[in-house]
């Protein structure tokens, strides 16, 4: 800055309020800053400005991966309605690994983000030692916890699973396989498969995949080859769901005649299937735009959100019909 006013034959002063636009500036001053920030390729120190206000209007943001739409989904309706706050955001992945999740954290609390998002409300003791020693907002999104340490905004994952499984117990089905993703280290499974178990008919068996399409194809093949009995499968979520109907119909099974199939998420490809996939409608884009918003208050005005319940419905398609 102290070469753009040399250059232009004005205090440094002056060319702050051109840059900031905070007071007014005659024109011939503002052409002549603007002439000499174009000739020297001038651009502002965003450290520099993050050091003189204290603020870098960043948010950071852990999920377990990219790979799979729900994210994709959920982070851009959250990147949009924070710009619109004025907020910019980093997002890092973690594999669901509870220890990179503290290092990660870690990385982007270095950085000054002003507010961290997070996928669960279960974490290691590192990872809240570290966001409790610099007071930094964190939301829990994907779960409803009332009452829980962290301000939690998202769905009850018991209770879409139970309305998965109404669905299929209204059609007749008793002979259920629940197939689901790794428990240890995701508590929206666990909060899936604990109600499942709670209130399954006997006959329902529970089988632990990896939370890729091939495992779960691989899976149902297994399962209708064992010639169990089982009428229907119910996924905890879309993609094992569209993996088990991929893998199904590479056996030339009928779907919903010899088996139905239901998952939870409904990602766009699930309507695009055939049949089309019966699944749980998951409120993602609500969910980044009310995390935003209350993230963007917590920061501003020192509001602590109160915990956010967002509605689930079943959306029922082709892939699940009576036993």
């Amino acid at each position: 800055m102290r070469d753009v006013a040399r250059h232009a034959g004005v205090s440094v002063a002056t060319v702050s309020r051109v840059l900031n636009g905070t007071s007014p500036v005659s024109v011939e001053t503002r052409r002549r800053v603007e002439a000499s920030v174009e000739a020297l390729n001038f651009v502002p120190s965003p450290s520099a400005r993050a050091i003189n206000s204290g603020r870098t209007h960043i948010i950071g943001a852990l999920v377990p991966t990219l790979d799979h739409a729900i994210f994709a989904r959920y982070l851009h309706a959250l990147e949009e309605e924070l710009a619109m706050c004025g907020l910019s955001l980093v997002v890092a992945t973690t594999g669901g690994d509870p220890d990179l999740e503290a290092k990660r954290a870690e990385d982007l609390m270095n950085l000054g983000i002003e507010g961290l998002i997070v996928s669960g409300i279960t974490h290691s003791a590192a990872f809240e030692q570290g966001v409790r020693r610099r007071s930094l907002p964190v939301i829990a999104t994907s779960y409803f916890a009332p009452g829980h340490d962290l301000p939690t905004i998202g769905y009850d994952n018991a209770s879409i699973a139970r309305m998965a499984l109404d669905h299929l117990t209204a059609l007749g089905h008793r002979n259920i396989a629940v197939l689901h993703g790794p428990v240890d280290t995701n508590d929206r499974t666990r909060a899936r498969i604990a109600a499942l178990q709670d209130k399954a008919p006997p006959e329902a068996t529970f089988v632990e995949r990896p939370l890729l399409y091939e495992a779960a194809a691989d899976c149902a093949q297994e399962i209708f080859r064992q010639d169990s009995g089982v009428t229907a499968l119910l996924c905890a979520s879309d993609v094992l769901a569209l993996g088990a109907l991929f893998g199904l119909q590479s056996l030339g099974v009928a779907i919903p005649d010899s088996i139905s199939v239901i998952g939870m998420e409904d990602l766009p490809a699930s309507r695009s299937t055939s049949p089309a996939l019966t699944s749980i409608q998951l409120p993602l884009d609500e969910m980044g735009r009310q995390t935003a918003r209350a993230l963007h208050r917590w920061i501003e005005e020192g509001t602590r959100p109160e915990a956010v319940h967002l509605p689930s419905r079943l959306v029922v398609r082709g892939s699940t019909g009576p036993v």
